[in-house]
């Protein structure tokens, strides 16, 4: 399949496959994995899936991806198909894809988004990092230690037929230079952190630890928003 490693199936929530692989994962092998469960899934053939994974380096363009943004292409670029603008990913930062059924799910992409963003600060809050929204800005902030609002998370996605498709990225311990031949997101103004630059242990099996506790808390509110996002379970 799409990696030469043996993926580890978790706990995750019933009904719902819950897979880790340790070796890097070719992207381009990862977009067709993430398409053909997601049309397994609309069939009925196949449970709904977190996969958590790392690429080697390479550059993601978005739907709104500007090339004026691609600085260096030091290393492979790749048109993702979701949503955003140019994203690293790489060794040291956890990427998870969602192959999630929302056609029972509540059929809200906002929602969706809104407590996507809330499971990985609830993730990262367990590793003792005061992360959060911002207004106006797609993405998971933080302050760095020198006390800048910097990015430690990233989040783009796809809904095909109410299927969801990409997912997430986390920096656990990155190169953080290699975001320099990118405009992360388009936002040249804010810096890129990660957990091991904020001085806390960078613990990949921690982090997927504290992802999959928090998961099944994520799926329950999944169906909360027909009035709203402020009747959704509150900042998270």
């Amino acid at each position: 399949m799409a990696s030469p490693s043996s993926p580890v199936s978790g706990a995750g929530a019933p009904g719902v496959e819950w897979r880790t692989d340790s070796a890097p994962v070719d992207y381009p092998a990862a977009l067709r994995d993430m398409e053909e469960r997601a049309a397994a899934i609309l069939t009925g053939e196949a449970v709904e899936r977190v996969w958590l994974l790392e690429h080697p380096p390479l550059y993601t363009a978005g739907t709104s991806a500007d090339p004026a943004e691609l600085i260096d292409p030091r290393f492979p670029v790749h048109d993702a198909g979701r949503g955003g603008r140019y994203t690293y990913h790489g060794p040291g930062q956890r990427i998870g894809y969602l192959n999630i059924d929302l056609r029972d799910r509540g059929r809200d992409v906002r929602n969706f988004v809104h407590h996507l963003e809330g499971w990985m600060i609830d993730a990262l809050d367990e590793l003792g990092i005061a992360a959060r929204r911002a207004e106006g800005r797609i993405g998971i902030w933080t302050d760095d230690l020198d006390g800048r609002e910097a990015k430690i998370g990233a989040l783009g996605i796809r809904v095909r037929r109410w299927v969801t498709l990409h997912g997430f990225s986390i920096n656990v311990d990155p190169d953080l230079s290699h975001f320099g031949g990118i405009v992360p997101c388009g936002l040249a103004e804010y810096p890129v952190t990660s957990i091991a630059a904020l001085g806390k242990p960078a613990s990949m099996t921690a982090l997927d630890a504290a992802l999959e506790r928090h998961f099944p808390s994520f799926l329950n509110r999944l169906g909360r928003c027909s009035a709203g996002l402020e009747q959704c379970g509150g900042g998270s």
